[in-house]
């Protein structure tokens, strides 16, 4: 049975069994979706940390299909979504999702992991902004006009830096603040060389800058703090606004949701947990997201 005849009978309510529809637990299984692609846009975070090769490594390994990847801030993976130039979004900023679900241009968004935001700088800290909470931070680094470099580009980390600076009596502003324009791994080389202090992910600081800048605020993995809460979230482009491969952008899903989870939370950088699931499943049990009235037929 290929993708789109599953569509059509999920569509239809009628039941069928996973086996014929991308379930991963044969290799028989595997081979009804073999060659097909999975265009996925995602924030640069994902790719920058090292993380993207390892789940789309595990995807093609269970459901025997490619994952071509584009990797861009939030914004612009949205946008992607929306002029339909991909089958799904793996994104960290829940306003611009949200409105991305509201204009119903996706479906079905399942949050997928977490890590959190990090303060980091020079060694020397211009500023001295060691051990103060974030928005006291961004007080001190506009106060003491320490150089400041945003990313810009409306991804989820510049989303949140701008949300820390309205928490400031300050709007940034001269010479010591600039934006880069880049994803999150150019931005902190750029801050490195020009001895700047920027708001960055944990997983993109580990695998690209840990030995050249210094963190200064750090709420942990374990439990951030709601301003450096860094939440990721997976949502399929609506196939009724957009000709895309859906069933395997749901397969994706469950991969995530399911066995992907081990996969997060065994994730390492240097030694160290550079991301955190929101649940931990053994199983990629995709069809918790198929229509209430199908059922699963068993062999």
């Amino acid at each position: 049975m290929n993708r789109q005849q599953c569509i059509q009978l999920l569509g239809a309510g009628r039941a069928v069994s996973l086996a014929g529809c991308g379930s991963a637990s044969s290799s028989a299984d595997i081979a009804e979706i073999t060659d097909e692609q999975l265009t996925l846009a995602t924030a640069t975070t994902v790719r920058d940390s090292g993380l993207l090769t390892e789940l789309t490594a595990g995807f093609q390994h269970q459901f025997g299909a490619a994952v071509d990847a584009v990797a861009r801030g939030t914004g612009a993976a949205l946008e992607t979504a929306r002029n339909g130039d991909c089958d799904i979004v793996l994104v960290h900023a829940r306003p611009l999702e949200d409105a991305f679900l509201r204009d119903g241009y996706g479906v079905n968004r399942r949050a997928v992991m977490l890590n959190d935001f990090l303060v980091v700088g020079p060694p020397d800290d211009p500023a001295d902004i060691a051990g103060l909470d974030p928005v006291a931070a961004f007080e001190a680094i506009a106060t003491t006009e320490a150089p400041f470099l945003s990313r810009g580009d409306r991804s989820g980390t510049h989303l949140r830096e701008r949300q820390l600076w309205s928490e400031t009596p300050t709007e940034p502003d001269g010479a010591w603040y600039s934006e880069t324009g880049q994803g999150m791994g150019d931005t902190l080389v750029i801050a490195a060389q020009a001895g700047a202090y920027t708001l960055c992910d944990r997983g993109t600081f580990l695998n690209v800058a840990e030995d050249q800048l210094v963190t200064y605020v750090d709420g942990g993995i374990k439990g951030p703090p709601p301003l450096l809460r860094n939440e990721y979230g997976i949502i399929p482009v609506n196939p009724a606004r957009h000709d895309v491969a859906y069933w395997l952008a749901m397969a994706f899903v469950g991969y995530l949701t399911g066995s992907g989870q081990t996969r997060i939370d065994g994730f390492r950088v240097g030694g160290e947990q550079a991301f955190r699931s929101v649940s931990n499943s053994e199983i990629s049990a995709f069809e918790q997201y198929v229509p209430s009235d199908w059922k699963q037929n068993s062999r």
